[in-house]
């Protein structure tokens, strides 16, 4: 199968912390596809003083120079990903992430393999965390009702990453083969 016959343009929402890294790690794995994620290029652009929206514009903006095939939103309340977020605290070299919760470190503030200490980005402290999930759900609500008239926006809801995925894997299988050898819906 030629590569034409396996593009597909997929934009994957979510507020900040709703799992979209994790999904998109499990859809490159499962489906070969490459993924580009919006929040690393926002940060890179903050850093060089540019500015990356998400907004109606720029859904927009990103129409008129792609066709989008299929907008996945995955939809967790803001409670679970406060206490998800808030409880996160990263290894700053090596980019590995502990949440406190349900992969702590084997001993507090101190990464396993280094012996270094963890951080908590500022983006993740609590206060921080409530404004960017309202900022969030103010900039979006237009761009997913955009994408819903469009008729390519699917919402998946749930609480937990593991439980949401197998719903998006069987989404996407009716969009695209998979070709990863690990034919299997577990992450």
């Amino acid at each position: 199968m030629g590569a034409s016959a396996r593009l597909l343009r997929a934009v994957i929402m979510g507020a900040p912390g709703s799992g979209k890294g994790t999904v998109s790690s499990r859809i490159v794995q499962h489906f070969e596809l490459k993924h580009l994620s919006s929040g690393d290029l926002l940060r890179q652009n903050m850093l060089q003083g540019t500015g990356f929206p998400r907004t109606l514009p720029q859904a927009e903006a990103l129409d008129r120079a792609h066709q989008i095939d299929t907008v996945i939103n995955l939809n967790v309340p803001f409670e679970v990903i406060k206490q998800r977020l808030t409880a996160r605290w990263i290894h700053p070299a090596s980019g590995r992430v502990y949440n406190i919760e349900f992969n702590p470190p084997k001993t507090v503030g101190i990464d396993d393999l280094t012996g270094e200490p963890l951080i908590q980005r500022e983006d993740d402290k609590p206060e921080t965390v409530v404004k960017r999930l309202k900022a969030y759900e103010a900039q979006t609500e237009p761009v997913l009702e955009y994408y819903q008239k469009k008729g390519v926006l699917e919402t998946f809801s749930g609480t937990e990453t593991n439980k949401i995925w197998p719903y998006v894997y069987a989404f996407l299988q009716t969009k695209v083969p998979q070709t990863s050898q690990k034919a299997s819906v577990t992450p």
